[in-house]
Parts: structure tokens; sequence; C-alpha cells
């Protein structure tokens, strides 16, 4: 392995926080046990040689089954009580990418994203079709109930009621911008970036946010690096953020992190996109760029020191 090459594994859980007034300490510390199970589930395959889009799906999947998280189990509510999650992976080696969109019943929709790129010539599949894909090819699902939290529930009534009286948006950006990412590099210097949502509380059933598109919340390129996004999807749409974060790289020499916080402190900010991202390259630098109160958030690094933060604050460090 070149020396120049770090592996390295980081994660996010979205950027749409408890607020730190609300956040109980009992709450706190499950997020950060949720998050480093999440980059110990990655690092294991990174430490065993394994590849950065087998890293970043393990990952990804430890995310999606925990109900703290909006993704998978812990996916919010359309408008009309319903459960539509999306989720992308993206391959730095060679661009491939897979895509869901609009669907409910597979366990991770991660999988459902990776199949769509390893067993079809499609990227993206949405709504009936990519469920009936997801049957066919044999994913392992679970009833309604299985994804359904009580929080949840009671989070869409709240903006329900809301719009019924006419009253504006609060800022509670929890309801607005859950999401789950991971991004790595390997020991081979190999990227891949994976993504997971069930989008914004009461959304119009049927939107799509940046999380499965690839160049807005996912992206992966072996030559610039890996990225995943969480926040107000349309604005990341707008930005093509991920690629957009890339493109600073390749063509304005700009280092990672120069890149990163560049996208998300000046280009968004100044257009009211809310959120942040994790972002990898090729020689093992992190960056995780936020412009809001917070974003869970975590990394691993070649040693097993797992590091994981929301609110704006430094790292708790924990090693195995």
């Amino acid at each position: 392995m070149s020396p120049a090459i770090r592996p390295v594994l980081a994660i996010h859980g979205g950027a749409g926080t408890v607020p730190r007034e609300a956040m109980t300490a009992e709450r706190e510390d499950a997020f950060h046990a949720g998050l480093r199970h999440a980059l110990r589930a990655g690092h294991a395959v990174l430490r065993d040689g394994g590849t950065a889009l087998d890293a970043v799906t393990a990952a990804v999947m430890a995310l999606e089954d925990d109900p703290l998280f909006n993704a998978g189990r812990g996916a919010v509510f359309t408008a009309d009580g319903k459960m539509e999650m999306d989720a992308a992976v993206m391959d730095g080696r060679d661009r491939r990418a897979g895509a869901v969109a609009g669907i409910c019943g597979p366990r991770h929709p991660v999988l459902a994203a990776r199949a769509v790129m390893e067993q079809t010539d499609h990227v993206l599949l949405a709504g009936p079709g990519a469920r009936r894909f997801c049957r066919q090819v044999g994913l392992e699902h679970r009833p309604t109930s299985w994804f359904r939290t009580e929080i949840r529930w009671q989070a869409l009534q709240e903006v329900l009621e809301r719009h019924r009286l006419g009253l504006a948006d609060d800022g509670n950006e929890a309801r607005k911008h859950g999401t789950v990412g991971a991004v790595a590099c390997d020991a081979l210097g190999d990227l891949a970036a994976a993504t997971s949502t069930g989008g914004m509380t009461a959304k119009m059933p049927g939107r799509v946010g940046d999380s499965p598109l690839p160049g807005a919340g996912t992206w992966a390129d072996n030559a610039s690096c890996a990225v995943s996004a969480t926040g107000h999807g349309e604005f990341f749409i707008r930005r093509a953020v991920g690629h957009e974060v890339a493109s600073r790289i390749r063509w304005a020499k700009q280092a990672l992190d120069e890149a990163a916080s560049a996208v998300v402190m000046d280009e968004l900010a100044a257009i009211g996109g809310s959120g942040g991202l994790v972002a990898v390259d090729a020689a093992g630098h992190v960056s995780m760029p936020f412009n809001c109160p917070g974003m869970y958030r975590g990394f691993v690094t070649a040693d097993g020191g797992l590091h994981t933060a929301i609110y704006r604050e430094p790292c708790r460090i924990e090693r195995d």
C-alpha cells in the first residue's frame, strides 16, 4: 500500500439535528452510538482490505437500520402519511452509479440502489417499477409497520397542523434535512459514495430530492473526490453540489476542504440552501462542512479512531 494513501471512511446522519436546547444527554449519547456503529461497520470492510464501495454500503446499511436517522427504518412520512425512500451509490473507479426513488419495502434502500447499478443497464429506477425490480432481485423486504416510528408520525402531525392553521415554517431543521450517507477511500485509493433518505417530513407525494441524483447529493470519481450531501435537496440539485465540489478540485486545483467548504459555506448559503456534506479524496483527506446548526457526522481512519460530532464542537473520539 502506498504511504500516500490512508484508508478512511466518513459518514453523516443528516443535517437535520435535534435543536441543542431540546437534546437530552441520553439522546445525544444514542446518536453518537449510532454513528460509531456505522463507522465500525464500514471500517471493518476497509480493515480487511475491502473496497470503498463495500465500505460505504455497509455503513449506510447500519444507519438505515437505526430508527434515530431518517433513512430506512427511521424514514419520515409524506403529506399523505406514506413513506417514500430514495438512495444512491456511486463507484469512483468508473463513475458507475445506481439509484432508486420513491420506494418502501426493501429493508435497505442502499442495496436497491446498488442492485440497479450492478444488475441493470440503468442508473435510476423510481416508483412501482423500482419496487417490482427490488422484488425480482430478491432483496430483503419488511412490512410498512417495521419502518414506522412514532416520533416521525408525530412530526408529520405537527407539520400538517401548522399547515391547517396557516402558520409559517417554524424552522425545525430536524423535519427537513434528514439523510444518511457515507464516503470512503480504500487502500488502493479508490473512492465511493452512498446516500439514503426518507426525504422531508410532509413532502408532496412523488417528490425526489438530491440524494438519488448523481452529481447532486451523491458523487464519486477517483480523479477528484467522493461526496454525500444532506440538506434542503432542491438547493443541492440546483447547484449540482457533488459535481461542483469535484469540479473545483479538478479544474480550479483546489484542495478538498477548500472546495467543499466554498460550495457549502458560500455558494449554498448565498441562495438559502441549508445543509452540509461529507467528502474524501484519494489521498485520504476528509472534509465535513455544514452551514446549519448541526450535522450528525463522523469519520474513522486507518488506526481505528472513531470521531463523531453533532454540533460545532470537537469530535468525541473512541478507539476500539
